[in-house]
Formats: C-alpha cells, structure tokens, sequence
C-alpha cells in the first residue's frame, strides 16, 4: 500500500481531528514532529502488520519508537496532564485517519498497550510500569474493511474446541 499523507490541515478538516485544534495549534508545534513521523511508509506498514500478524492494535507497532523521541518524551514526562491526555488522544485521532486512508475501519474496541502505575496524586506524572508502551494505555483496534485474511485464536477457539487429553496407560 501506498504511504498516507496526513497534513495540519488534513488532520483539521476531520470532523474529529479538528476539536483537537488546541494540540495542533500549541506554540511548541510538537504535533507536526508526530505528523513528521507518521509520514513514513515503513511506520504504516508496520501499523498494518501489528494489526494484521500481531494481533496488536496498530499504535503498538510504532509506540516504543514514538515514545524515545525527545521532544514527545518530554511532554509526556514534564507537562501537565491534561495537555499529555490530549496529546495522545490527539495521536489516535492521526493513527485512524490514516488507517481508514489505508482501507481499514474501527472495531470499537481497545488493545492493551500497557498497565498504569496507581496515581501518588494528582500532581505526579502517571506512567505504566508493564506493558508495551510506557505513556500510552490502551488503542483503537482495527480491522479491513474487505474482511480480516486470518482468525484471531479467539475465533479459532470457537470452532475448534479443547481436545481432551490422553491419559498414560500403565
């Protein structure tokens, strides 16, 4: 598949993407480097395939490398919580566009990225302490419009069902 190109203004005209204008429009401009780094053919590709061969939400083929870029880390790290909420949030809103360009559509269910530290209080910085990611919680799973080419084990499960064991003959 070819790469997705999402623009600031692309991302504004999105009937969603837009009620995040104060992410896209915040002085530091930080949402263009996550638009920067969604601009790669190699990163969609592998949010297919964790969707696709992982079984992952798609955020899960990229979060590790999103997460060490300095500037994303640091906002995470250092600014207040609501602007990290809305940060992410504002990340699975471009994680979408570009998987519904790519011909996928949301299943309305949420893929574990991670497990949350209990808060020390209001005014600590809350991170996961397992898991895949360290910022993000959960993400949007998808699935092609056109049908999934494979069965998740759970599917799998239900049409072959647990064969009982054999027991040893003395």
């Amino acid at each position: 598949m070819a790469k997705v190109r999402v623009t600031r203004s692309d991302f504004l005209k999105d009937a969603q993407g837009k009620t995040f204008s104060d992410v896209l429009n915040d002085p530091e401009k930080l949402f263009d480097l996550v638009l920067e780094f969604f601009d790669d053919a190699s990163r969609q590709n592998r949010l297919e395939a964790s969707e696709l061969h992982h079984d992952r939400a798609p955020l899960a083929g990229v979060v590790r490398e999103l997460e060490s870029q300095p500037a994303i880390d640091a906002l995470f790290s250092g600014g207040p919580e609501a602007r990290s909420v809305r940060f992410r949030q504002a990340i699975g809103v471009l994680v979408r566009i570009i998987m519904e360009r790519r011909g996928w559509r949301k299943t309305g269910r949420k893929g574990s990225l991670g497990v949350r530290t209990k808060s020390a209080g209001t005014s600590s910085t809350r991170h996961n302490t397992g898991g895949l990611a360290f910022w993000f919680v959960r993400a949007e799973r998808y699935e092609l419009e056109e049908g999934m080419p494979f069965q998740s084990v759970r599917e799998r499960c239900r049409k072959n069902p647990p064969v009982a064991s054999r027991k040893p003959q003395n």
